[in-house]
């Protein structure tokens, strides 16, 4: 994979946006046909992934104003989530919703199944599962809607670049739920950072604070591997944690402003404030030093543990001010106000719903729109920062990239041992920075 962004693309995302704005404002320009498999105007929907997260992004997908589309197929690993999932959009969404029992598929290939009933996928599975997921539906012809964060080790990273750039060669249209880039303030306010507003960016500093990660009880008669798919987030080999599923989006931020990708990423995390009745693998806490292109540096913590100080944040430094976010507010050194971020009248834009917005009016009108490319350099990102805490190491952009470092199982099913299972205690072994290795 090339070792420097796509700058066309950053730079091209809010023309883009701009331009897809337009056509949803012109109704007349959605009831133009989409030459698709359906042979009419209707955009097929297939949902992978029921759980919460799904269930919210077919929700968003089928209330697209203006949009003549039908979820037609779910997929799910656990049986019981599919065959229930269409039961529960139909009590809002109606006869949007037509997935009769035989396009209700579940297993770890559900997903192969589902893709010759839809035009459009929603990929919102573990993350590990993703980057394999959006290669198949790329193969297939298939828009996507797919959920961050799109890789949790280099491995995955390569497939999802190598998909995005297929995407690019088909047309197709890519959206990944980094939500803040739909966000109108967060738009206006990168156009005055690239306009000088508060000067070259010399330092950054980015926060990720919140509570406990959700915790699912093991069931009785579950397998460990089926225990470990529900506890997705404290296991690394599905997504590790606050780092790479929620910090993400603070990050990818940070790579949004610089218009760019970290050089190197070094740092320390461990594991403090999670009960042992719980037991995780994850760390629950890290601090990332980043270094990017002309000397700038990015200091980042993210944590998730009860008790202490919720904060999510950004915090840029120019040589003319600072940039606080979400505030959305420039001052200089002598506090003058530069800039503040004013909303418009009204009801404020919910960004969930301006992704699926977007991304039908493109498939409709032939917008050129891809968020595969950031989504998988933000993504990477974060695990960049992973990497460096647990192994302890400096680990730079080009040779992380290209290591053979692969956490998902070959050939996975129900009987398959997981990459990690827990000590006689019940406890799960923790990465020890220093001698854990990736390779």
């Amino acid at each position: 994979m090339p070792s420097t962004p796509n700058r066309s693309t950053r730079r091209a995302w809010l023309t883009h946006t701009a331009a897809i704005g337009t056509a949803l404002a012109a109704p007349h320009l959605l009831s133009l046909p989409a030459v698709h498999a359906a042979g009419d105007d209707r955009i097929r929907v297939g949902l992978v992934g029921c759980g919460g997260r799904g269930m919210g992004a077919a929700s968003q997908t089928l209330s697209v104003a203006g949009s003549n589309v039908v979820l037609t197929a779910v997929a799910d690993a656990f049986e019981q989530r599919a065959l229930a999932a269409p039961e529960g959009l139909q009590g809002m969404h109606g006869e949007q919703v037509d997935v009769p029992t035989e396009r209700r598929f579940f297993g770890f290939d559900a997903h192969r199944q589902l893709l010759e009933h839809c035009d459009l996928v929603l990929l919102c599975t573990p993350p590990s599962f993703r980057p394999f997921q959006f290669q198949a539906a790329v193969e297939a012809g298939k828009h996507v809607f797919m959920e961050k964060p799109i890789c949790v080790d280099a491995h995955g990273a390569r497939m999802a670049l190598a998909a995005a750039a297929e995407a690019d060669r088909k047309n197709l249209k890519v959206v990944v739920g980094l939500q803040k880039r739909y966000e109108p303030w967060y738009q206006e306010t990168i156009k005055r950072v690239r306009d000088g507003a508060i000067g070259a960016i010399i330092s950054a500093q980015v926060y990720r604070m919140a509570g406990p990660m959700w915790y699912k009880t093991r069931e009785a008669g579950a397998s460990e591997l089926q225990f470990q798919v529900n506890n997705w987030t404290h296991f690394n080999w599905l997504c590790p944690g606050v780092q790479v599923e929620g910090h993400v989006h603070e990050l990818d931020i940070v790579n949004w402003v610089l218009d760019a990708h970290c050089l190197s990423a070094s740092g320390m995390g461990g594991q403090q404030g999670q009960p042992r009745d719980l037991p995780s693998e994850v760390f629950d806490h890290f601090s990332i030093e980043y270094r990017y292109p002309n000397d700038v540096v990015v200091n980042s913590q993210s944590r998730q543990m009860p008790g202490c100080k919720n904060d999510v944040r950004e915090e840029y430094r120019g040589t003319k001010g600072i940039l606080r976010a979400p505030m959305g507010e420039m001052r200089d050194y002598s506090g003058n106000l530069i800039w503040r971020y004013e909303p418009a009248p009204g009801k404020t834009p919910n960004p969930y719903q301006i992704e699926h917005d977007l991304l039908h009016a493109a498939i409709r009108n032939g917008q050129p729109l891809n968020n595969g490319h950031y989504g998988a350099t933000s993504s990477f990102t974060a695990v960049l920062g992973m990497y460096a805490a647990l192994t302890g190491e400096e680990m730079r952009w080009d040779e992380a990239l290209a290591l053979p470092h692969r956490t998902m199982p070959e050939n996975l099913s129900w009987e398959t041992l997981p990459p990690v299972v827990p000590n006689a205690d019940g406890q799960y072994t923790l990465p020890v920075p220093g001698v854990f290795k990736l390779v």
